[in-house]
Order: structure tokens, then C-alpha cells, then sequence
């Protein structure tokens, strides 16, 4: 009697609360959802937030270097501009470098808010920072390595 057996393949050892990727995403999530705390009281998105502090880093600047420096689509970016333009946070502008491109800035307005905002940020910076205390530099050198390597197959 032979009888088609189904052997299930062996499972490679494997700790979920090891896993780097794991634990990178879900620290990730964490720390983006304790920052929106600050801006989603203002009314933002995170689409928009990420607009609004390249700008007030950044100055003018066209959708297609924010889109390259906050890693989102254009549309995204370019959906975020138009929101934040209706409220009088932003302006556009046919980019001076490049009239077929349109360069964003902060209104007074958005300046306004990013006075009030920012601060907020920073402090929520400075408690990270203290937590992680003597860890800091090695953390920030090993999220460089990590952000500036590329994947070996």
C-alpha cells in the first residue's frame, strides 16, 4: 500500500522578535505614529507634514526634488502641494530654473505653522535621543550603513 505521504519541508529557525526587518518596520510605524501626534492636531497629513518640513528646510524648491528627498510618488506629492496651496500653507510658482516645473515655498502662513510645529518635533527628537542615550551615535551610524548599502543577492 503505498500511500502518498505529504512531508512538510523543514522550517529554518526563525525568531519574529529578532528579525531585523521586523523589528525596523514596527519601530518605524511606532515613531511615525507618536509624530503624527503633532501634526495631525494642525490639520496635516503625512503627505502634507513631509511637504511642509522639506520646504521649511529647503526653501523653493520643485515636486520632482521633494518627490526624490521624502521618497513619495509624485502624485502624492503633487496631491499634498494642492491641499496645502488651498489652505495658504504653500505656493507654487513656474520653477525659475525650469519654467515646465513648479516650485513649491511655505506662504507666511505655512511659515507660521512650521514656528509652532517644529519646536514640537524637536522635543519629540530630544526624547529619543535621551532614550537612547550612550546607543545615539552607534544607532544613527548603523541606520546610515544601513540606509546607504546596497542589497547583495
Amino acid at each position: 500500500m503505498d500511500q502518498d505521504v505529504e512531508i512538510e519541508p523543514v522550517l529554518p529557525d526563525f525568531e519574529l522578535d529578532d528579525f531585523l526587518p521586523y523589528l525596523l518596520a514596527e519601530a518605524a510605524e511606532k515613531l511615525s505614529r507618536e509624530l503624527a501626534d503633532i501634526y495631525r492636531d494642525a490639520g496635516l497629513s503625512t503627505p502634507q507634514w513631509r511637504v511642509m518640513v522639506h520646504l521649511s528646510y529647503s526653501g523653493q524648491v520643485s515636486v520632482r526634488d521633494i518627490e526624490r528627498r521624502v521618497s513619495m510618488e509624485k502624485s502624492k506629492v503633487s496631491r499634498a502641494a494642492a491641499r496645502l496651496e488651498t489652505a495658504g500653507l504653500v505656493e507654487k510658482r513656474a520653477d525659475p530654473a525650469d519654467g515646465r516645473l513648479v516650485a513649491l515655498s511655505l506662504t507666511g502662513q505655512g511659515h507660521t505653522l512650521m514656528a509652532r510645529l517644529l519646536p514640537r518635533a524637536l522635543e519629540y527628537q530630544h526624547q529619543l535621543e535621551g532614550l537612547l542615550g550612550a546607543d545615539l551615535n552607534g544607532f544613527r551610524h548603523a541606520l546610515a550603513r544601513l540606509l546607504n548599502s546596497e542589497r547583495r543577492t
